[in-house]
Protein backbone atom coordinates (compact mmCIF):
# COMPACT_ATOMS: atom_id res chain seq x y z
CA UNK A 1 0.00 0.00 0.00
CA UNK A 2 1.30 3.60 -1.28
CA UNK A 3 0.35 6.06 1.76
CA UNK A 4 2.23 9.68 2.15
CA UNK A 5 2.99 8.73 5.33
CA UNK A 6 6.08 5.86 4.63
CA UNK A 7 7.54 7.58 1.77
CA UNK A 8 11.27 6.48 1.63
CA UNK A 9 10.50 3.18 3.32
CA UNK A 10 9.82 1.00 0.43
CA UNK A 11 13.40 1.04 -1.51
CA UNK A 12 15.58 1.01 1.71
CA UNK A 13 13.86 -1.28 3.17
CA UNK A 14 16.51 -4.40 3.29
CA UNK A 15 18.59 -1.55 5.11
CA UNK A 16 16.26 -0.35 7.19
CA UNK A 17 14.87 -3.27 8.87
CA UNK A 18 18.69 -4.59 9.24
CA UNK A 19 19.06 -1.32 11.37
CA UNK A 20 15.55 -1.52 13.21
CA UNK A 21 17.10 -5.23 14.16
CA UNK A 22 20.39 -4.13 15.80
CA UNK A 23 18.53 -3.15 18.29
CA UNK A 24 16.74 -5.14 21.00
CA UNK A 25 12.69 -5.09 22.35
CA UNK A 26 14.41 -4.97 25.20
CA UNK A 27 16.14 -1.98 25.37
CA UNK A 28 14.13 0.25 22.66
CA UNK A 29 11.60 -0.31 25.28
CA UNK A 30 13.74 -0.49 28.83
CA UNK A 31 11.66 2.79 30.33
CA UNK A 32 8.21 1.46 29.58
CA UNK A 33 8.37 -2.67 30.52
CA UNK A 34 5.67 -1.56 33.21
CA UNK A 35 3.33 -0.68 31.17
CA UNK A 36 3.28 -4.09 28.66
CA UNK A 37 0.23 -6.32 30.04
CA UNK A 38 0.65 -9.90 31.49
CA UNK A 39 0.29 -12.50 28.64
CA UNK A 40 -1.68 -13.22 27.10
CA UNK A 41 -3.22 -9.99 25.73
CA UNK A 42 -4.13 -8.90 22.71
CA UNK A 43 -1.57 -6.34 21.27
CA UNK A 44 -1.93 -4.19 18.04
CA UNK A 45 1.39 -2.67 16.78
CA UNK A 46 1.26 0.11 14.09
CA UNK A 47 3.68 0.95 11.57
CA UNK A 48 5.43 -2.84 12.76
CA UNK A 49 8.32 -2.43 10.04
CA UNK A 50 11.17 -5.41 10.67
CA UNK A 51 8.51 -6.93 12.90
CA UNK A 52 11.26 -6.65 15.85
CA UNK A 53 8.63 -5.69 18.30
CA UNK A 54 5.76 -7.99 16.98
CA UNK A 55 8.10 -10.92 17.51
CA UNK A 56 9.44 -10.13 20.96
CA UNK A 57 5.65 -9.86 21.83
CA UNK A 58 4.43 -12.82 20.21
CA UNK A 59 6.91 -14.77 21.87
CA UNK A 60 6.21 -13.81 24.80
CA UNK A 61 2.52 -15.17 24.71
CA UNK A 62 0.41 -12.34 23.43
CA UNK A 63 -1.91 -12.67 20.26
CA UNK A 64 -0.30 -9.64 18.25
CA UNK A 65 -1.49 -8.20 14.81
CA UNK A 66 1.33 -6.10 12.84
CA UNK A 67 0.08 -3.72 10.84
CA UNK A 68 2.59 -2.50 8.41
CA UNK A 69 1.97 -0.44 5.23
CA UNK A 70 4.98 -0.91 2.99
CA UNK A 71 5.18 -3.89 1.11
CA UNK A 72 9.13 -4.38 1.11
CA UNK A 73 8.91 -3.97 5.02
CA UNK A 74 6.00 -6.32 5.09
CA UNK A 75 7.82 -9.04 2.92
CA UNK A 76 10.91 -9.12 5.37
CA UNK A 77 9.41 -8.94 8.36
CA UNK A 78 7.60 -11.86 7.73
CA UNK A 79 10.84 -13.94 6.33
CA UNK A 80 12.86 -12.76 9.48
CA UNK A 81 9.59 -13.74 12.13
CA UNK A 82 8.19 -16.60 10.07
CA UNK A 83 7.84 -18.97 12.89
CA UNK A 84 6.26 -16.16 15.30
CA UNK A 85 2.48 -16.65 15.62
CA UNK A 86 1.75 -12.64 14.17
CA UNK A 87 -1.27 -11.77 12.14
CA UNK A 88 0.14 -9.16 9.16
CA UNK A 89 -2.51 -6.60 7.71
CA UNK A 90 -1.50 -4.45 5.30
CA UNK A 91 -3.03 -1.05 6.21
CA UNK A 92 -2.19 2.15 7.76
CA UNK A 93 -2.87 5.51 9.82
CA UNK A 94 -5.20 7.61 10.10
CA UNK A 95 -7.91 5.52 9.69
CA UNK A 96 -6.72 1.81 9.76
CA UNK A 97 -9.56 1.10 7.86
CA UNK A 98 -9.10 -3.20 8.25
CA UNK A 99 -8.25 -3.31 11.81
CA UNK A 100 -11.64 -4.31 14.09
CA UNK A 101 -12.04 -5.33 17.40
CA UNK A 102 -10.08 -3.86 20.69
CA UNK A 103 -6.63 -4.14 22.25
CA UNK A 104 -5.02 -5.05 25.61
CA UNK A 105 -1.80 -3.16 24.03
CA UNK A 106 -1.42 -0.81 21.15
CA UNK A 107 2.17 0.42 19.82
CA UNK A 108 3.62 2.50 17.60
CA UNK A 109 7.64 2.66 18.04
CA UNK A 110 8.76 5.80 15.62
CA UNK A 111 5.53 6.00 13.73
CA UNK A 112 3.86 9.57 14.71
CA UNK A 113 6.22 11.67 13.09
CA UNK A 114 5.21 10.39 9.72
CA UNK A 115 1.81 11.98 10.18
CA UNK A 116 1.01 15.97 9.38
CA UNK A 117 -1.17 17.40 12.38
CA UNK A 118 -4.53 16.65 10.66
CA UNK A 119 -3.65 13.21 10.39
CA UNK A 120 -2.33 12.98 14.20
CA UNK A 121 -5.54 14.23 15.25
CA UNK A 122 -7.69 12.07 13.69
CA UNK A 123 -5.48 8.94 14.54
CA UNK A 124 -5.38 9.83 17.69
CA UNK A 125 -9.22 9.77 17.86
CA UNK A 126 -9.39 6.13 15.73
CA UNK A 127 -6.45 4.40 18.40
CA UNK A 128 -8.42 5.47 20.77
CA UNK A 129 -11.29 3.58 19.97
CA UNK A 130 -9.39 0.49 20.02
CA UNK A 131 -8.17 0.48 23.34
CA UNK A 132 -10.06 -1.88 25.65
CA UNK A 133 -11.23 -0.32 29.10
CA UNK A 134 -8.22 0.38 31.43
CA UNK A 135 -5.48 -0.95 28.45
CA UNK A 136 -2.38 1.44 27.15
CA UNK A 137 -1.30 3.35 23.92
CA UNK A 138 2.82 2.93 23.95
CA UNK A 139 4.50 5.72 21.55
CA UNK A 140 7.72 6.79 20.79
CA UNK A 141 8.73 10.03 18.67
CA UNK A 142 11.45 11.00 16.98
CA UNK A 143 12.99 13.90 16.81
CA UNK A 144 16.28 15.31 14.69
CA UNK A 145 16.74 16.46 11.31
CA UNK A 146 14.71 14.35 8.50
CA UNK A 147 16.23 12.01 6.24
CA UNK A 148 16.27 12.54 2.39
CA UNK A 149 13.08 10.93 0.91
CA UNK A 150 11.34 10.37 4.48
CA UNK A 151 8.16 12.23 5.70
CA UNK A 152 8.13 13.46 8.66
CA UNK A 153 7.71 16.50 10.93
CA UNK A 154 8.05 17.70 13.86
CA UNK A 155 5.78 16.43 16.53
CA UNK A 156 6.17 17.02 20.85
CA UNK A 157 4.89 15.29 23.76
CA UNK A 158 3.63 18.22 24.89
CA UNK A 159 1.70 17.95 21.70
CA UNK A 160 0.94 14.84 21.76
CA UNK A 161 -0.68 14.73 25.52
CA UNK A 162 -3.29 17.77 24.51
CA UNK A 163 -4.15 15.72 21.60
CA UNK A 164 -4.41 12.45 23.49
CA UNK A 165 -6.82 14.29 26.08
CA UNK A 166 -9.19 15.51 23.86
CA UNK A 167 -9.63 11.72 23.00
CA UNK A 168 -10.16 10.74 26.42
CA UNK A 169 -6.60 9.31 26.95
CA UNK A 170 -4.15 10.30 30.44
CA UNK A 171 -0.37 10.49 30.15
CA UNK A 172 0.71 7.96 32.86
CA UNK A 173 4.17 8.15 31.98
CA UNK A 174 6.58 10.32 29.43
CA UNK A 175 10.47 10.27 29.18
CA UNK A 176 12.97 10.95 26.95
CA UNK A 177 15.85 9.20 25.78
CA UNK A 178 19.26 9.67 23.15
CA UNK A 179 19.31 7.46 19.88
CA UNK A 180 20.35 3.85 20.80
CA UNK A 181 21.91 3.65 17.63
CA UNK A 182 24.11 6.20 18.37
CA UNK A 183 23.37 9.12 16.03
CA UNK A 184 23.69 11.88 18.22
CA UNK A 185 21.81 14.71 16.57
CA UNK A 186 18.50 12.15 17.13
CA UNK A 187 16.58 11.70 20.42
CA UNK A 188 13.54 10.51 21.05
CA UNK A 189 10.42 10.79 23.51
CA UNK A 190 8.11 8.21 25.04
CA UNK A 191 4.43 8.46 26.13
CA UNK A 192 2.36 5.90 27.55
CA UNK A 193 -1.42 7.29 27.32
CA UNK A 194 -4.02 5.17 29.52
CA UNK A 195 -7.95 4.59 28.27
CA UNK A 196 -10.60 5.39 30.99
CA UNK A 197 -11.39 2.09 32.52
Amino acid sequence: MTVRSNAGYGEHADALATGFEAVTFEDVHREVMPWFPAAPATVLDVGAGSGRDAAALARRGHRVLAVEPTAELRRIAQRLHAGDAIDWLDDHLPDLARVTGTFDLVLLSAVWMHLDATERASGLRRLAGLLAPGSSLIMSLRHGPVPAGRRMFEVTAEETAEVASRCGLRVIHSSERDDLRGRTDVWWSTLVLGAPS
